[in-house]
């Protein structure tokens, strides 16, 4: 069973994680006409921002209440009121994500009821604009739980609740945070695929998938509409990708009665079949035969692949869920996680990772930990890490700031397993070392008897 190494350095050497704050933020960007509100100091919205910024490489929509030091003594309503009201005005958005932070969070001050307050006095200033509110504090947690809390606070706020008419055909698809653009735009091409219609929460492949509009437009464009998130409960079927997705699901569930699947994992073999399979049993219809060709390259890349694998000894930084869909691969194909270093202790999936133990830490840990390793995979701070062992490293995760197109990576089922097989492989084969003459004689280091070794063969 593998064993959960708690943390205990009082600071951290080389960050890890990105704060609850900035994951719920990267939800409501998943919405269309959407405004995320950090509720705190103006530069935690900078720090994020910039965050934002390097890792999509586009204009991220994010704003702040910006309290400054009247405000966190005396409370901080009355900026949170102006900042909801100004961006009602300027920007006009269909949707406002509160992110509260740790300097409110730590006030404890009462957040839902200044915004029922709030929307109660100014309901007429404010109709057609719904406001969401996420506790996000930065003191716990991390992007992961700040992901599903927003979505779950968006599924409790805007859903529908109560048994509806279901649309045979329409799939409700919550995915988490660490699916990439292409990831999402594939997920849906494969529901369709099988003439089922899919709602995704939050879509991000909408609203980040780098193309430029038409016009200036001040909230996000593209993602998933206020609508669809209220009509949630006539899908047939949710699918839940992530553990950290159970919450939203179950609430989900409780509300409206939809049934849900669970996926942990969408990389590999075995886990892209039982989606695919379950597709088909809710569809009804065969398994298209270009999804069937896909696999068949899946297979064909997995017997090229697996001679680069075999033995390799990996060392992997990530959040829970995520460390826990690459390290199953990795063992997949026939590797060994030698560390395994992750944010929080508070996923229970930690307890599924192939691995002896997992470190709760920072990258100043992969660092200590993954001497020896063959490949380093994190984000793009994993880099000095990358310097001071000589050791490959494969960037997954956020922020990817030195690298273009991480967001266009395909990670998930036949055809993003196939792609992680070829770039991990062509990683091993760029950084191969060649065997020197003396380490391929294998009588080099043989002890030689010592009536033999005086022999003048013996120095031949």
């Amino acid at each position: 069973m593998v064993r959960i190494l708690p943390q205990t350095k009082a600071a951290a050497v080389n960050p890890l994680k990105s704060s609850q704050p900035l994951g719920a933020a990267l939800a409501f960007l998943g919405i269309d006409g959407a405004m995320p509100l950090f509720h705190g100091s103006q530069g935690c919205t900078s720090f994020a921002l910039v965050l934002f910024v390097r890792h999509f490489k586009e204009a991220i929509p994010l704003q702040t209440t910006a309290m400054d030091e009247v405000a966190t003594i005396l409370g901080g309503a009355d900026h949170l009121e102006e900042a909801i009201l100004n961006l009602k005005t300027r920007t006009k958005p269909k949707l406002i994500g509160v992110c509260t932070t740790a300097l409110t969070e730590t006030r404890g001050e009462d957040l839902a009821g200044d915004i029922a307050n709030i929307k109660q006095k100014r309901a007429e200033e404010l109709a057609g604009t719904e406001i969401v509110l996420a506790n996000t504090p930065d003191f716990e947690g991390a992007i992961e739980e700040g992901w599903a809390k927003a979505v779950t606070a968006m599924i409790g706020r805007i859903t529908r609740p109560g048994e509806q008419a279901r649309q045979s055909k329409k799939i409700a698809i919550l995915p988490g945070w660490n699916l990439t653009v292409a990831d999402i735009e594939h997920l849906r091409d494969m529901v369709e695929s099988f003439g089922l219609k899919p709602v995704i929460v939050p879509d991000v492949s909408g609203s980040l998938d780098g193309t430029v509009p038409d016009r200036w437009v001040t909230t996000t464009y593209g993602g998933t509409s206020v609508e669809d998130i209220c009509e949630l409960g006539t899908a047939v079927r949710c699918i839940v990708i992530g553990e950290h997705m159970r919450r939203p699901a179950e609430l989900l569930h409780r509300l409206t009665g939809v049934p849900y699947a669970m996926f942990q994992s969408l990389a590999g073999l075995k886990a892209a079949d039982r989606f695919v399979s379950l597709l088909s049993a809710i569809s009804g219809a065969p398994v298209p035969a270009g999804v069937r060709r896909r696999r068949a390259q899946l297979q064909d890349a997995l017997l090229d692949g697996h001679f680069h694998f075999g033995g390799k000894k990996i060392a992997i930084a990530a959040e829970p869920d995520q460390l826990y869909q690459l390290a199953t691969f990795f063992v997949s194909m026939g590797s060994e996680i030698a560390t395994a270093v992750t944010t929080t202790n508070m996923s229970k999936i930690l307890e599924k990772v192939p691995a002896d133990s997992v470190q709760i830490g920072d990258l100043g840990d992969l660092e200590a930990l993954g001497a020896g390793a063959d490949l380093l995979v994190t984000h793009s701070h994993g880099r000095q890490a990358e310097q001071h062992l000589g050791i490959p490293l494969m960037r997954v995760g956020f922020p990817i700031f030195d690298r273009l197109g991480s967001q266009h990576k395909l990670t998930l089922l036949y055809q993003g397993t196939r792609d992680l097989i070829f770039e991990v492989a062509n990683i091993f084969q760029a950084n191969r070392h060649a065997p020197t003459p003396e380490a391929l004689d294998p009588f080099r280091h043989r002890e030689m008897p010592d009536e033999l070794s005086s022999s003048p063969l013996a120095r031949l």
